[in-house]
């Protein structure tokens, strides 16, 4: 009788083979706090003073943009000049006006509408476009002193949405629509350094004179490259869909290094921070809590509470999930529009009571810590939009909602061009108020870039996406259209030092 050999046996003597232990390289990461709302809202202000604040902070700027363009500029002889205001505009003079643009369109919901068809008719499905398909869609420019109708060529080149601010040069018709020939955007807000964004000057200076003194000895250090900061979105934990549930186990143990071999368990070490792009949460009806036959269970309705249109089955298993990765990754965690958090932008961030376990790993209140300049936790729920610097590199990034509105407001298909129309006009969120639910801000406009993002990420795309685009004073952006994991299963990789990617996918046959 052959004897197995020792390769081929399962019975063996143990290795006598030293591996090396791998740990997690560490983050540097400070969070903004720019769309963090106060404790007392209040609501009792209109949202006219959005737009007024939104057009009184890059007026400026478009300005400055359409002078550099249009000064001296001439047509059949006659010299382009600048009118302050939409009512200042003359027929048949050539000029140029900056201003707020409005697009009329009838198919975009209507709030008195709704509320006066709720009593007798169901709710429509949700549009994909407003678009009109008999063109009775227009295009408007608005300023504090009236409104004017934009036509001509230019305006199918260019990609506008309500609430962008942009400068239009052309010239009154007869009819008093304004025959435009050129368009000007404020184009990307000024971009600081890295490691210039949060942190002190005395800090920064200090920290490059020492990472310039010990070069030579980090030569060889791994800490100098390679470190990586892991993206997902779209999670949509449900409690009930077997096969999701195998996809996100495979996620959870490819970022805790688990199953794999040594080459990749190496790689996933230099991940140093995972960010959750907003809907964690699934929606779907099978989120609802069924009984054996397969029918909804039926609860009895106590002071007004139907028991029955809550799972909590969802959080409970996303809280696991977080109770896993958390003693090995820090995460930072964006609220989505399936989240449970405010409907309306800026969306604060969901509660650490929601996760009874994951909530351990969060910092302090800010009353027992001191107050909002306190560290980060290991677990940072943050805003939707949210802003931070994350290994020097300052990020922007938001759930989904703002590019899924003006998606609807567009022909094109190209979600990247959309995020790059979103940095050129200086505001991540252009149609809120109009059609994308907003706090009424007041004092300031939060969703106008006062500085511009070295990484601009969106959550909940529909496929992964990801450009670079640089702007007229030496500005590089990295976009990046996150997919959702719940249809994709697919999780983006971001390199800390030249912001390049990767995707990693994971799929159960």
């Amino acid at each position: 009788m052959a004897v197995p050999s020792e390769e081929g046996s399962l019975l063996h003597a143990p290795s006598s083979n030293n591996y090396s232990s791998l740990s997690r390289q560490s983050s540097s990461y400070k969070p903004l706090h720019t769309f963090t709302l106060e404790k007392e809202k209040h609501y009792q202000q209109q949202y006219a003073d959005m737009y007024f604040l939104r057009l009184a902070k890059l007026k400026p700027a478009v300005e400055q943009v359409a002078v550099e363009a249009w000064d001296g500029f001439q047509i059949a002889g006659e010299t382009v000049r600048q009118v302050e205001r939409v009512l200042d505009v003359r027929q048949g003079e050539l000029c140029w006006v900056a201003g707020t643009i409005y697009m009329d369109m009838p198919l975009k919901p209507n709030i008195l509408e709704d509320i006066s068809k709720d009593h007798w008719i169901s709710a429509p499905p949700p549009r994909q476009k407003y678009l009109s398909p008999e063109g009775q869609d227009l295009v408007m420019l608005e300023d504090e002193s009236g409104r004017l109708r934009l036509i001509g060529p230019p305006l199918a080149d260019e990609m506008l949405v309500t609430g962008c601010i942009i400068a239009v040069m052309g010239t009154e018709n007869a009819n008093g629509d304004f025959e435009v020939v050129d368009i000007k955007v404020p184009d990307l807000p000024p971009q600081s350094e890295r490691w210039q964004t949060s942190e002190p000057a005395a800090s920064n200076g200090k920290k490059k004179k020492v990472e310039a003194e010990n070069d030579d000895e980090d030569m060889d250090k791994p800490q100098s490259s390679g470190k990586k900061i892991a993206i997902v979105s779209g999670l949509g934990f449900s409690g009930t869909d077997s096969a999701h549930n195998l996809d996100l186990g495979l996620l959870t143990e490819y970022l805790l290094g688990e199953a794999l071999d040594p080459i990749t368990q190496k790689s996933v070490s230099q991940i140093s921070r995972l960010i959750i792009a907003g809907n964690s949460i699934s929606t779907e009806s099978d989120a609802i809590p069924q009984d054996a036959t397969g029918n909804t269970r039926k609860a009895q309705k106590k002071y007004g509470y139907d028991s029955s249109a809550y799972n909590p089955a969802p959080t409970a298993h996303f809280d696991q999930f977080l109770c896993d990765l958390l003693p090995s990754i820090p995460v930072t965690l964006l609220p989505g529009a399936s989240d449970p958090a405010n409907t309306s932008l800026p969306q604060q961030p969901i509660h650490p009571a929601m996760f009874s376990q994951a909530r351990q790993y969060c910092a302090a209140p800010p009353a027992a810590a001191g107050g909002e300049d306190q560290q980060p936790g290991w677990f940072d729920t943050v805003t939707n939009p949210w802003e931070g610097e994350v290994e020097g590199w300052r990020f922007l990034g938001t759930g989904g909602q703002n590019l899924d509105d003006i998606f609807k407001y567009v022909e094109s298909e190209d979600r990247l061009r959309m995020m790059e129309a979103m940095c050129r006009w200086r505001c991540c969120a252009p149609t809120a108020p109009d059609t994308l639910w907003s706090y009424p801000f007041q004092d300031d406009d939060p969703f106008v870039l006062k500085s511009c993002p070295h990484l601009f990420f969106i959550g909940s795309q529909p496929e992964f996406d990801t450009a670079s685009i640089e702007g007229p004073d030496g500005q590089v952006v990295r976009l990046i259209a996150v997919p959702n994991f719940s249809e994709t299963g697919e999780l983006v990789l971001v390199d800390t030092e030249t912001l390049e990617t990767e995707v990693v996918r994971f799929q159960v046959s």
